[in-house]
């Protein structure tokens, strides 16, 4: 065993273990030690300037939940915008779980959101679906307030996925955007631009949003679609 591994494995919690593995259906069971997020992000912060780290990134893929979590947390710490660049495009083949996916979100690009969108597109194009999803949260996370623009919406509206974990992503970016830009991003919905599944399960997360006013939530209602039509 690895001393990262050693250093997950002494802040186990058995009893997270079991409530952890239920939510990630992809995720092995006997792969998730059971460690909580604020217990990784300290280690993250801890580890984070050592040389071993770096040894530790570039060892992929790892073998337990944790360590790709450790392993997003870490490179959300790095500072430099090409470095992380690099880590992430790295890292990113070897997701293979949503929470890991969601929880990579490098403080750094908020400086750089010029440089971030290239690769946002890179990810968009990908094959790998949680690159995919990567790319449609970064859209949301860094582009739905002050740096939005119509296109970055059109283009979340063109892809097309058998993948349910891009699907909810989607739909997620769009419930989003409708809190944040509700006039750019209902006609959307109202040309249907989505697949059925996506628009109305985009309709219901915006109406469970305390952010959507009780005015938009009675109209979006009105645009839920039946499957077949």
């Amino acid at each position: 065993m690895t001393q990262i591994q050693e250093r997950l494995f002494e802040l186990q919690d058995t009893t997270y273990q079991a409530f952890q593995s239920k939510l990630m259906p992809t995720v092995d069971p006997d792969t998730v030690i059971g460690v909580r997020t604020p217990a990784l992000r300290a280690l993250a912060k801890e580890i984070a300037p050592g040389e071993e780290t770096r040894e530790f990134l570039r060892e992929l893929p790892h073998t337990y939940f944790e360590e790709n979590q450790l392993h997003a947390f870490v490179i959300g710490l790095e500072k430099d915008f090409e470095t992380c660049i690099e880590e992430v495009e790295r890292f990113l083949p070897y997701i293979d779980n949503w929470a890991t996916c969601d929880q990579l979100s490098p403080r750094v690009f908020r400086k750089h959101r010029a440089g971030l969108l290239p690769r946002i597109e890179a990810w968009l194009s990908s094959d790998h679906c949680y690159t995919i999803r990567f790319g449609i949260g970064m859209l949301m996370q860094q582009f739905l307030d002050e740096d939005f623009r119509p296109e970055y919406a059109a283009r979340v509206a063109q892809i097309r996925s058998e993948e349910y974990y891009v699907n909810m992503m989607i739909a997620w970016y769009f419930a989003t955007a409708l809190a944040k830009q509700y006039d750019a991003a209902v006609p959307f919905l109202e040309n249907r631009q989505l697949d059925v599944w996506t628009h109305n399960k985009a309709i219901q997360k915006a109406v469970e949003s305390y952010r959507i006013t009780p005015e938009q939530k009675a109209y979006l209602k009105t645009l839920k679609v039946k499957a077949g039509r």
